[in-house]
């Protein structure tokens, strides 16, 4: 319904944050990652957001970046996350550290958030698999286009994501195409 608010920052009281859109105050409730990246009291700001409507509540919650809504969003519809924890999720780690964590399988990485217990992580983990960002399967260090193409070789070899990503880490970001699918494969064969 309310997709997008832009006016003047009224008020920061972490994580909630007052936007004045034309003498209207909307409390939305914001990851830490955008808060931090709000600008100061009285300036102009623009937050993407998303609306929930429960039989006690009203809430709007907004987001820096289309990346971090299409995350909640996804969050939101696993059983036992509600926007709170989503919240707590993308507060505690950035959406290409999520996508990483959820690639590679690090169960380790997902319980330290705060409110994400081992039951809610492995959850996680089979649910978002392979539903995550845009460029879900591939690693944020795997910057360079070479290192995505031996990434996407290994996983049409038939290795696993999470197989294919450890190989990749290993490997030295110079690598070329052909010299990297050889080194990974033969630390593949160990």
């Amino acid at each position: 319904m309310i997709g997008k608010l832009t006016g003047t920052l009224a008020e920061r009281n972490p994580p909630q944050v007052v936007v004045d859109c034309n003498g209207v105050g909307y409390e939305v409730d914001v990851p830490m990652s955008t808060f931090y990246n709000l600008p100061n009291l009285g300036a102009k700001v623009s937050l993407l957001t998303h609306f929930v409507v429960r039989e006690d509540a009203q809430i709007l919650y907004g987001f820096g970046t289309a990346e971090e809504r299409a995350a909640f969003r996804q969050l939101i519809k696993i059983t036992g996350v509600g926007p709170r924890t989503a919240l707590g999720l993308l507060s505690g780690m950035s959406v290409g550290e999520l996508s990483q964590a959820i690639t590679t399988q690090e169960l380790g990485r997902l319980v330290k958030i705060p409110g994400i217990g081992k039951k809610t992580a492995e959850r996680l983990l089979l649910e978002l698999k392979g539903k995550l960002g845009a460029d879900i399967g591939l690693p944020a260090h795997a910057a360079s286009d070479a290192q995505a193409d031996i990434l996407q070789a290994l996983i049409a070899l038939g290795y696993s994501d999470k197989e294919a990503a450890l190989a990749l880490k290993a490997l030295p970001k110079d690598a070329t195409v052909s010299e990297g699918i050889k080194m990974a494969l033969k630390s593949l064969a160990k």
